[in-house]
């Protein structure tokens, strides 16, 4: 440690793979909330992620959606309003999230940007979504994309989430529904299952050792009041 001398060794720690492992058995089933980016009454994004939801209950998950019919647009009004209450409150209780966007002019819609920019970076010295697992899916009407994914991957890892490697880009959604609002089978379905199946398994790997995942030196070496003050955004 003579070769350091910026470190203080007073928060510097080795990594230990003892801190790594779960112990524990699990206690309960992991935890999902799915968001989706359209309004409309036949919502792609939304279809989507009702078929995602699906597959994540037969794989012994429970999950939770939020309706955004209602959110208000950001600093519109105070972040008491009843819709931003139930979005962060519905963040704290997931352990992981998933993403359904439609593409619109070669990006996320407004509505998805809304919803992620209401969930804050920090609840006083708290980050509400750090060390949580997230899946990003997209629905495009025409040939497939992957712009929507892209930008939510950047927020995601903005926003200090464990987002996985693999994604889900629905081409023509409007081909990919029944009558009955079902996924049809194909391989854009497949590939939304092996999503999932890779959600939960991050999900389980990480959900108890989140806490030494995102324990940092740089923030050891913080008060809580001075990680606050950074991470702060309303004055942005």
């Amino acid at each position: 440690m003579n070769d350091l001398p910026n470190i203080d060794l007073r928060f510097f720690k080795t990594p230990e793979l003892t801190r790594l492992q779960d112990p524990l058995p699990l206690d309960h089933a992991p935890k999902i909330l799915l968001l989706y980016g359209s309004l409309r009454e036949k919502s792609y994004s939304r279809l989507l992620a009702e078929e995602a939801a699906r597959i994540l209950r037969a794989m012994s998950c429970e999950t939770k959606f939020f309706n955004p019919l209602g959110l208000p647009q950001v600093d519109a009004t105070p972040d008491t309003h009843p819709k931003v209450a139930e979005l962060r409150a519905l963040v704290q209780w997931a352990q992981g999230m998933v993403w359904s966007s439609p593409e619109r002019h070669g990006a996320m819609t407004g509505l998805m940007k809304s919803q992620i920019d209401w969930i804050p970076l920090s609840t006083g010295a708290v980050r509400p979504t750090q060390g949580k697992t997230l899946a990003l899916m997209q629905v495009s009407g025409g040939s497939q994309s992957f712009n929507a994914v892209n930008q939510m991957r950047i927020l995601g890892r903005w926003m200090r989430m464990i987002t996985i490697p693999n994604q889900s880009s629905v081409a023509k959604a409007f081909l990919e529904f029944d009558d009955n609002n079902r996924m049809k089978p194909s391989s854009s379905y497949d590939r939304v299952v092996d999503v999932m199946e890779e959600l939960v398994k991050f999900t389980l790997l990480t959900r108890r050792v989140s806490p030494s995942l995102t324990d940092r030196y740089s923030e050891r070496k913080e008060s809580a009041w001075e990680l606050m003050e950074r991470v702060n955004q309303k004055s942005i």
